[in-house]
């Protein structure tokens, strides 16, 4: 992912700064604060697949870790001073040249007129194999989505018009295993800032490690269709561009408090603070946060008691509770787990540590909330919380003023599809028509898969007219994707219906008469888009 170089360097900054003043002031907190920058940094390399970096960061933060400790006298010997000067300068060097690199690639693609420097993820695609014709099914389905792929073989090497943030993919089936490593790590050298996919990979151990140590960023075992390796590919062009974590700390103590908030700052989690635990249930449903921090004892109630009251409401069920406190006692820590909360941590806290724990129990929250919500073969929202959405959405444009216009869209004759073709095609005909929608509407616009091959759009600030130009094109598109079958393949079409707000003013209303646009479609003779309001 190519993230601002100017944001890149303000991170990497925010280190340096953290050791200068560790350098002048070698106290515990200060080397408290600078574990805590390095932590930080390496997490927002994580999050931004720099590779090149993150293993530089990384190990910089596991020495600094390994001296996290009260008993460590500071400052700290000059030999363990040298050695983390000298990793912090080499780590800002590189960031610099990343930054360099980065900013020049940002000014090819505004000089070439490519996407906008933020959205642009994946640069040239290319393909490392032996024989072509072995992918040649991959390569077609490249190209029904618009995204093309150079071939080359193992003894060629990648031309500079390669870019410095290519999209590889390796067939390493088509290579001896013993030349695994050094050809990755020698790929990886050079494109830093690319994504590297390992194809044809066994379900095996050994030939896993070697694939991802040697530095490729994920593997697609043995025998996965072309269409789940575009998949793959689509979610690399994809900018997720997630929401900050959000925190409620539970805390009676204002000092502790503003403590934990200061430490989850470091990692850009958003905190919200309730120093009264009588007032847990409002800030829950104000503010809605991923997870809560909570102390084990405070005035009028215990944090386990707290947690019961929160586990009685259906909608916080899943949501997890970390407590803090500075209960040693095991069995009491294993009763306060058992009576509604996640996790345990002991006063004092190791900042690093909790950071850790609560972006981890965040993902793993967020990770299951999207399994609620969405639909698990095309990763769209799923039919209720479309609805819901929607209706959220129409509140908005309602106070605003404007247009929102909502689409209702099929596929044509699609039991037929499923009845000649089998199910299977029959699905990869659905996320076909998906992950066009995906690549072609705007972030904030509304994509659900209604049911079946049915799906439910919604385009705020779109009058009728902006909304059939934005899906007829998409339904001309869609007509010319070539879905294979066996050893040829068969085209297949799709119609929509559109209503639009305010001459329908409910999330109901908008979606009856987009249906009943859908209808006309069909019966006008499929493969097109009707608007209620013609």
């Amino acid at each position: 992912m190519l993230c601002p170089p100017e944001e890149l360097l303000q991170k990497n900054q925010a280190v340096s700064n953290s050791w200068h003043r560790y350098r002048a002031e070698p106290s515990f907190e200060s080397f408290v604060e600078l574990a805590v920058s390095i932590n930080s940094f390496t997490e927002f390399l994580i999050d931004k697949g720099i590779v090149a970096l993150h293993h530089a960061s990384h190990q910089l933060e596991q020495v600094t870790l390994a001296l996290f400790n009260r008993e460590v006298v500071h400052p700290l010997p000059q030999t363990a001073l040298d050695d983390l000067s000298e990793r912090v300068d080499a780590l800002a060097r590189m960031t610099h040249a990343h930054a360099m690199a980065t900013a020049g690639l940002i000014e090819h693609c505004q000089d070439t007129h490519h996407p906008s420097p933020a959205s642009v993820r994946v640069g040239q695609t290319w393909l490392i194999a032996q024989d072509r014709a072995d992918w040649a099914g991959l390569e077609a389905q490249l190209g029904y989505f618009g995204m093309t792929a150079g071939f080359i073989t193992w003894d060629q090497d990648l031309p500079d018009s390669a870019g410095v943030a290519p999209l590889l993919l390796l067939d390493m089936g088509s290579l001896p295993e013993t030349e695994w490593r050094a050809r990755i790590q020698s790929l990886r050298q050079r494109f830093g800032m690319g994504q590297l996919i390992c194809l044809g990979v066994r379900s095996d151990f050994e030939q896993l490690q070697q694939a991802l140590s040697g530095g490729c960023d994920s593997c697609l075992l043995e025998g996965t269709p072309p269409h789940a390796i575009i998949e793959h590919i689509m979610e690399l062009n994809e900018r997720h561009e997630q929401e900050a974590y959000r925190v409620l700390i539970v805390e009676d103590s204002k000092t502790a408090s503003h403590l934990i908030r200061r430490t989850l700052q470091e990692n850009q989690i958003v905190s919200e603070i309730v120093n009264d635990p009588r007032q847990t249930l409002n800030a829950l449903k104000q503010f809605n946060p991923d997870l809560i921090l909570m102390d084990m004892y405070m005035p009028n109630c215990t944090g386990v008691e707290v947690a019961r009251i929160i586990r009685q409401h259906n909608e916080f069920l899943s949501m997890p509770i970390v407590y803090l406190s500075g209960e040693t006692n095991v069995a009491l820590q294993v009763d306060a787990m058992r009576l509604g909360g996640d996790h345990f941590l002991t006063k004092p806290f190791n900042p690093v540590f909790l950071n850790t724990i609560v972006m981890s129990k965040i993902e793993r929250y967020r990770a299951l909330r999207r399994s609620m919500y969405h639909d698990s073969l095309t990763g769209l929202l799923n039919h209720s919380s479309g609805k819901n959405t929607l209706d959220m959405l129409l509140s908005g444009v309602t106070h605003e003023g404007g247009f929102l216009s909502v689409v209702m869209m099929d596929i044509d004759h699609f039991k037929l599809v499923n009845d000649t073709y089998g199910h299977p095609v029959g699905d990869q005909v659905i996320r076909s028509l998906s992950w066009l929608l995906k690549q072609r509407l705007r972030k904030h616009d509304i994509l659900c898969r209604y049911g079946g091959e049915e799906f439910l759009i919604g385009l705020p600030h779109t009058d009728a007219e902006e909304a059939y130009a934005i899906v007829d094109r998409i339904r001309r598109d869609f007509a010319q994707i070539k879905h294979p079958y066996r050893d040829t393949h068969f085209l297949a079409t799709a119609s929509g219906g559109i209503a639009t707000y305010p001459l329908h003013q409910t999330g109901d209303a908008l979606i009856k008469a987009a249906d009943e646009a859908l209808y006309q479609a069909k019966r006008g003779g499929r493969n097109r888009i009707h608007s209620c309001d013609d």
